[in-house]
Order: structure tokens, then sequence, then C-alpha cells
């Protein structure tokens, strides 16, 4: 059953409260907090996109740089350094932008979505390339090419890539072998617990350097815009917290490690995203990390009625 994880209080009286569940493990990989479900397998959705990324190096995908390993594990925002970086990788393997099979979409970012919509940009319309997932479909692309396997059709779960995906995230996860969903860029999506999809952070926070595991890991944490984008939770939770690795994904998960091997995985039940910065903040206190005023200011965002602030979203005190 979930819990109550966060509130929301405007002019003194609570809101509403959003539920989910919510798991830390010690550096020893043993959970120190388990609040609700976090032994029930939940789609990760882009939280799974390291261990993604991690299949393609382990089929022989070689990145140029960290940047193209990052766009690779990224929910980018449209931006035009992520579009150049998936066009660069597209074109490195002798690919368009019409060989991908994600849906068309717009840029998320709100300036770089204004600026394709006032023809500012190459098009006005919903391109491939624009979608938040471009990167990683561009690089499974690639990985296809490297190893002979088609190159179409490559989203299908029968597809050898798709088989080494399930495999590779078994195999860091331990989760036992559940039905897959779709995701929404329609690649298969594998089910994981909580625990077991913290305890896969830890481990690529803490592999040896030259292991893919933390090769994707370093290229989180050097390019956490490219990996978001423009104000992107993970881009500012990591540029205050050196050393954390984190991804978040669709409807309200977040996933992320520390040097030492401590780790966090949480679902927030409605999906709502203005619960998740002050649940990742004080999950991050719990786990001891050096407090500074930007924590502070992520920790509790606030309500605004008109340009005034008149209430925050917190974690529910003394949750954790």
């Amino acid at each position: 059953m979930s819990v109550d994880l966060v509130e929301v209080v405007r002019s003194g009286f609570r809101e509403c409260v959003h539920r989910g569940s919510v798991v830390i493990l010690g550096p020893d990989g043993e959970p120190t907090v388990e609040l609700g479900e976090v032994h029930v397998p939940i789609f990760p959705r882009s939280t799974n996109k390291p261990m993604q990324a991690i299949t393609l190096l382990r089929n022989g995908f070689e990145p140029l740089d960290n940047a193209e390993l990052a766009i690779a594990t990224a929910s980018h925002y449209g931006e035009p350094d992520h579009v150049d970086l998936v066009q660069r990788l597209l074109d490195r393997f002798g690919f368009t932008e019409d060989d991908l099979e994600c849906p068309p979409d717009l840029p998320w970012e709100e300036q770089a979505r204004a600026n394709v919509l006032a023809g500012q940009d190459r098009s006005k319309v919903a391109r491939r390339i624009f979608m938040n997932c471009s990167g990683k479909h561009a690089a499974m692309l690639a990985t296809c090419r490297i190893n002979g396997w088609a190159t179409g059709g490559y989203l299908d779960i029968g597809h050898p890539l798709q088989q080494s995906v399930v495999a590779t995230i078994a195999d860091i996860t331990g989760e036992p072998e559940s039905d897959l969903g779709i995701d929404g860029c329609g690649l298969p999506i594998v089910p994981i617990s909580l625990v077991n999809l913290a305890r896969a952070y830890a481990t690529m926070a803490t592999a040896p350097a030259d292991a893919p595991e933390r090769r994707v890991a370093e290229a989180i944490r050097a390019h956490p815009r490219v990996i978001s984008g423009t104000d992107g939770p993970d881009l500012r939770v990591m540029t205050a917290t050196p050393g954390l690795v984190c991804k978040i994904g669709a409807d309200g998960v977040h996933a992320g490690a520390l040097p030492d091997g401590s780790a966090f995985a949480y679902k927030i039940a409605d999906g709502h995203d203005r619960a998740r910065m002050p649940l990742t903040l004080a999950i991050l206190q719990r786990m001891g990390i050096e407090w500074t005023d930007e924590h502070t200011e992520l920790a509790a965002p606030a309500v605004l009625g008109g340009a005034a602030r008149v209430g925050v979203i917190r974690a529910i005190p003394g949750l954790l």
C-alpha cells in the first residue's frame, strides 16, 4: 500500500497529498528505509534508460565521447544541442531521421518549442528527432548496424537487441521475469521493483571504471544537461550534489545512487511532477549528503498566488 509522501500547503492549509512508495539502500545494498510497495514490480519508464544504454555498450556500441553516451541515455528536452547530438549519431552510422521509430513530437523545453512553432527552426511540425527518446533510438540503430541486425522493426520484443535489453536488465537488477509493457516511445519496458531498481543504480555508481555500468554513470554525471535539459530535475539535483547519478522516469519515478553505493528509488502514485523535487531532496538529506542553500531551495518549491508565495510543496514532515 502506498503512503503519504509529499504535501501541498497553501495559506497554512494542507491542500493535497501525493502518495507513493520509497526505498533507500545503504552502501551495503540493504534497505534502510522501506515505505509502501517497494517489492512490487512497476514500470520504471525512462529510469530504465541507463540499463538500455549499458546493453548497447555490451553489444559493441562505442560512443565518440561521453556526451554521445549521455544522449543515448537521455530524456532530452529537444533543445538545439540535444538535436545536434542525435543528428551527429545518426550521421555517423549512415541513418536519417526517418529511420527512427519513435513517434514525432515537439521539443519539451519551452523556448525550443516556441522557436519551432514560430518557424525559427527547420520545421514547424513535430519531428522524431525532437522526441525525448530520440538519442536512445539513434544509438539502438547504431548498435543494430554494428551487429548486422535488422534496423527496421528494432522496437519489436523479438528483435535481438530487445532480447539483449531484457537479459541485461535481468542481470543488473536480479528481477524475476514478468510481462513486459510498451513505453511511450514504442519500445518494450521491463517491470522492476523499487528495491531492485535502487540496487541497479548502486551497481552503476560503484562498478569498475571501465565497466559499461560505470561508463554510463560517468556520462550521466558529466552531462546532466544532456540527459535532461534547461531547469530539468536531474540537471538541478546533480549540479547541487556532486557524485550523484540519477534519472527520472515518467509517471513519478526517480532513482539514483551516490559514489559509496547508497541508493534510492521511488514511485509517486499519481505521477505528479511537482512532488518530485521535495521527495528527492528529503531522500538525499536522509542519505546524509552535504546540505547547501541550493538543496534548501530545491526541497521546498513555492506555491504561488498571483506573483506572491502563498504556500509550499514539501515532503511530509518526519517522513524519513
